[in-house]
């Protein structure tokens, strides 16, 4: 009988959509951006996804100075593997959005495979005071953005860190996005095998029940074989329950404050450590180990950490 493979853990540390006021323990200052990563990684996290946030307000940012003020402590304390986002903001270019992964070169980067309507716009009703002045407008005015993921953008940012050579974490927000993939490695822009996040819950992405996430899987099997390895994000209340069905369909899985605030339902999480920490619990009692970052490495072929710029 063939042993059940490892189960990497990735921890969306703290992301572009939520803001200051929806949770208190949302890091934002490099010094909290840090010790939560460095905390997840303890827990069991084998790689980190890293946005940078302003450490005066906690907006959106791609500045390399924001990501230089975290990421050297992380990777001291820590031998987790490092993913920087290409998504920065849905108003930036695609040449801003890699900047911080051209200056690092870290072994691990999202791509987006595709546009779409991605929004969170009714999140702005649920509260009636903000932290800071510029959280509500970014909020209810999401109905309004297109993330811009173009053909010629997936090219670019492939081309731009092509020479860095940094493993993708390829998002697929639907199934379309699947086949955006396809058509990338048949003209050369990425190399099997290929790192793919399934992600459900998003409003513009596909929805977060279980029969989508086999469908996913279906049909990411019929394109491209024995080539790939996966992972499930699972947005908000879905976070736990599909990361669970990815363990028992013998996948990885995403958790962190980016992609949920909460730790059970009406029960904000304190840390992304906690919610590390609760995977690891569902994974090791469903009879599964989960993978180190060296043996994180070997299953997905990164560079190793030696060779970033950082």
């Amino acid at each position: 009988m063939a042993a059940r493979p490892k189960t990497i853990i990735s921890c969306a540390i703290t992301g572009a959509i939520h803001t200051p006021t929806m949770s208190d323990a949302l890091p934002y200052t490099a010094e909290d951006i840090a010790t939560q990563a460095i905390e997840a990684a303890e827990a069991g996290a084998a790689i980190l996804h890293l946005h940078a946030r302003r450490p005066e307000d906690g907006g959106v940012s791609v500045d390399r100075g924001h990501f230089a003020a975290f990421l050297p402590r992380i990777k001291q304390a820590s031998d987790a593997v490092i993913n920087i986002s290409t998504g920065g903001s849905l108003h930036m270019s695609i040449e801003e959005r890699v900047g911080p992964a051209l200056a690092f070169s870290p072994e691990m980067c999202s791509l987006n495979m595709g546009s779409m309507n991605f929004s969170f716009h009714p999140l702005a009703k649920r509260y009636d005071t903000w932290k800071f002045d510029w959280e509500r407008d970014y909020i209810a005015n999401s109905d309004a953005n297109i993330f811009r993921n173009t053909f010629r953008d997936i090219e670019t940012a492939a081309r731009a860190l092509a020479p860095h050579d940094i493993k993708f974490e390829h998002e697929c927000y639907d199934v379309g996005h699947l086949y955006n993939l396809r058509f990338c490695m048949d003209i050369g822009l990425f190399k099997a095998p290929v790192f793919i996040q399934f992600v459900f819950g998003i409003l513009g992405g596909i929805g977060p029940e279980v029969d989508n996430l086999v469908f996913m899987k279906r049909t990411a099997d019929r394109l491209f074989g024995t080539d790939y390895r996966w992972s499930v994000l699972g947005a908000g209340a879905a976070q736990m329950p599909l990361a669970t069905t990815a363990v028992q369909l013998g996948g990885n899985l995403r958790v962190g404050l980016e992609d949920s605030l909460f730790i059970a339902r009406g029960r904000l999480a304190r840390s992304n450590a906690e919610q590390v920490a609760k995977i690891r619990r569902i994974v090791e009692d469903l009879g599964a180990e989960i993978a180190t970052p060296e043996e994180a490495r070997e299953i997905l072929a990164l560079k190793g950490g030696d060779r970033t710029n950082f």
